[in-house]
């Protein structure tokens, strides 16, 4: 077994990862055979599962255009993942060219293809370097040449606190985030619940994902207020992603936001 030829040489092929399971539920073609099959065994698991992470993605793009409209030009994606259509950079410098993106994902795949592919951007660029540790990303060099944190940041916090546990402190890590950045800067988030429709079967998936080396840590919105301690969460609230400001109708999961497995919220720092 060799590794493609945009994958790192360490890349470990026996072992899943999150983001390269999302880049095969969206469509992607950057994930390997282990990924595949614990994205397929989620999807039997989870019928709508596909729905699911698209909903999420469409969740990504409103909050991305909401912060460029009141403002904010520069995004530091957390937990970014393996880009595909829609990213950070293509919508936020869409709606302002200006805007400035730093991902950051822990794995080398994502990483790798990331800079491939902003080759020729030089307002965007990605890191590798785990959410977990802000201060190493706030003093990584890439992340100074494009972020100025003195002014208004946008944080991006996407499906990927549901991977830090309860004994990691998610709450002091988002706080650490907050105290980074400046008044006016704001924290998009989406995670993971139990709650709603499909929370049988989102603890199925979550079990499954366990025995496959992957922890997914479901919350409530009890959970996630707390969490998003030094932000000040904006209307509508936490709420199912489908229902955070949708703008198309018909979107992804918007007749049923219940089935989406997930809450999402933006708040601001004040």
């Amino acid at each position: 077994m060799t590794n493609a030829d945009w994958a790192a040489a360490d890349v470990d092929l026996t072992r899943p990862s999150s983001a390269r399971i999302y880049d095969y539920m969206l469509g992607g073609s950057h994930n390997f055979a282990v990924d595949r099959r614990v994205a397929e065994a989620l999807i039997q698991a989870v019928p709508n599962g596909v729905a699911v992470v698209r909903a999420n993605r469409s969740f990504l793009r409103r909050a991305v255009r909401f912060l460029t409209d009141v403002g904010v030009r520069q995004f530091l994606d957390l937990g970014s993942g393996i880009p595909t259509v829609g990213n950070v950079h293509e919508v936020a410098q869409k709606a302002a060219p200006e805007a400035r993106v730093v991902y950051v994902d822990v794995d080398p795949v994502a990483v790798i293809h990331s800079n491939a592919i902003l080759a020729d951007n030089d307002r965007a660029a990605a890191i590798q370097a785990d959410l977990r540790d802000p201060e190493r990303i706030a003093a990584d060099p890439t992340v100074r040449s494009l972020i100025d944190f003195s002014q208004p940041v946008g944080v991006l916090a996407l499906a990927v606190i549901q991977f830090v546990s309860d004994e990691e402190y998610p709450k002091e890590i988002v706080r650490k985030y907050a105290e980074m950045v400046s008044p006016g800067s704001y924290l998009a988030i989406s995670h993971g619940t139990a709650v709603g429709e499909t929370g049988d079967e989102i603890e199925d998936a979550q079990e499954y994902l366990s025995r496959n080396t992957i922890d997914l840590i479901l919350r409530g919105r009890a959970e996630l207020a707390r969490i998003m301690n030094g932000f000040e969460i904006i209307e509508p609230g936490l709420v199912y992603t489908p229902q955070w400001r949708p703008d198309i109708p018909g979107d992804v999961l918007s007749d049923h936001p219940e089935r989406s497995a997930a809450l999402a919220a933006v708040g601001v720092k004040r």
